[in-house]
C-alpha cells in the first residue's frame, strides 16, 4: 500500500495534521512512536489550550486527539521511525515494518536536554528527572532543585510547591530568559528560592540524590548543596536523528523550513518536495501546544496542495 500521507509524531502537531488530511480523504497512517502524545502526557493541567475554561488534563486532551483523528479514518501505528528515504515515493521503515507514501509530514517533536554529568547518568530515575509532572509526587515532602532560567523551570518550580516544601532554582546567570508572568508567579511563592550565577559540577549520592556540587561563576566558589531531587529545565532536542541527513537542519538540529512572505506558498515545505515538518522539531521558540496544532493544520493543509499539484 502507499499511503498519501505518512505522519511521523503523535503530539498537537502530528494529530492536529492527521485530523486535517483524514478529513481531506487522504489515505493517512501516523507512526506515533513507543510513547505516543508527546510532551502533552507528561503535563498534568493545561489551561492555555482554547476551548476548555476550566482547563484539561494533558493526558485526556491527547486521548481526545488521538480519537478524534480514528473517527476519520486515520490509521495509528504505534512505532518509531528508524529512518526516511524517497526516489519515485517515501519510504519510513520502523524496526519491523516498511511503510510507503507519496508525502511526509514529520512531527516529532523535542526531548528534554540533560547536564551530561556522569553522575546525573547514574541517579537518573533514582532523584534526577527531567519531568517535574512526571515525578514530582514522588518528592513529596522532600525539598529539591530546578536547573533553568526559562518558563519551563519556573513552571516546573511553581508545580513541585505541590508537593515540596523547598524548592530552589539554579541558574548559571543572574537574568532569567522566563517570561515576566511566570518568573513573577515563581518569585511570589516563599517555597521557591533562587541560586544565580551557579552551575552544577555533580550531582551527589551512591542510590539516591543528596545534594549536588554548583560553582559559583563569578567567584569559583564550590559548596556541596543538600537536595533530595534534581530537575533539569535546560532546554529541548528535536527528535530528528532519524533523517539521517535527507532534509536540511539548522546547527541545533531543528528541521528548517522554506517559510516565504507569500501567504500563498507552502510555509511548512522542507528543502525535500512532498516532506513537510510541524512542531516542536521545527519551533525552537514557543514549544507550545497551540503553536504545534496550528504547525499541524498547516503543514496537512500543504501536503494536500503538493498531492493536488502532483495529479493525486
Amino acid at each position: 500500500m502507499i499511503y498519501d500521507v505518512i505522519i511521523i509524531g503523535s503530539g498537537p502537531a502530528g494529530y492536529t495534521a492527521a485530523l486535517y488530511t483524514s478529513r481531506a480523504f487522504l489515505k493517512t497512517v501516523v507512526l506515533a512512536g513507543f510513547e505516543p502524545g508527546g510532551q502533552l502526557t507528561t503535563t498534568t493541567e493545561v489551561d492555555n489550550f482554547p476551548g476548555f475554561p476550566e482547563g484539561v488534563l494533558g493526558p485526556k486532551l491527547v486521548t481526545d486527539m488521538k480519537s478524534q483523528v480514528e473517527r476519520f479514518g486515520a490509521e495509528i501505528k504505534q512505532e518509531a521511525v528508524t529512518a526516511v528515504e524517497k526516489e519515485d515515493v517515501f519510504t519510513v521503515k520502523t524496526a519491523g515494518t516498511t511503510y510507503q507514501a507519496k508525502t511526509v509530514i514529520v512531527a516529532t517533536g523535542a526531548s528534554a536536554m540533560y547536564l551530561g554529568l556522569p553522575s546525573e547518568e547514574k541517579l537518573r530515575g533514582k532523584g534526577v528527572s527531567g519531568c517535574a509532572t512526571c515525578d514530582g509526587f514522588f518528592f513529596k515532602g522532600k525539598v529539591v532543585v530546578v536547573v533553568g532560567g526559562g518558563d519551563t523551570a519556573m513552571e516546573e518550580a511553581t508545580f513541585l510547591t505541590k508537593f515540596s516544601p523547598k524548592v530552589t532554582v539554579i541558574h548559571r546567570r543572574d537574568e532569567f530568559r522566563a517570561s515576566a508572568i511566570m518568573l513573577d508567579r515563581a518569585r511570589k511563592d516563599p517555597r521557591i528560592s533562587f541560586l544565580t550565577n551557579k552551575i552544577i559540577e555533580e550531582i551527589l549520592g551512591e542510590t539516591e540524590v543528596t545534594g549536588v556540587r554548583i560553582r559559583d561563576t563569578k567567584t569559583n566558589e564550590v559548596i556541596d548543596y543538600p537536595t533530595q531531587g534534581v530537575f533539569l529545565a535546560i532546554g529541548h532536542k528535536p527528535s530528528t536523528g532519524f533523517l539521517n541527513g535527507l532534509v536540511d537542519l539548522d546547527p541545533k538540529g531543528y528541521v528548517k523550513v522554506q517559510r516565504t512572505m507569500s501567504p500563498l506558498d507552502p510555509q511548512t515545505a522542507t528543502n525535500v518536495p512532498g516532506l513537510f515538518a510541524a512542531g516542536d522539531c521545527v519551533d525552537p521558540r514557543y514549544r507550545q501546544a497551540i503553536v504545534a496544532a496550528g504547525q499541524g493544520c498547516m503543514a496537512a493543509m500543504d501536503a494536500e496542495k503538493y498531492l493536488e499539484s502532483h495529479g493525486s
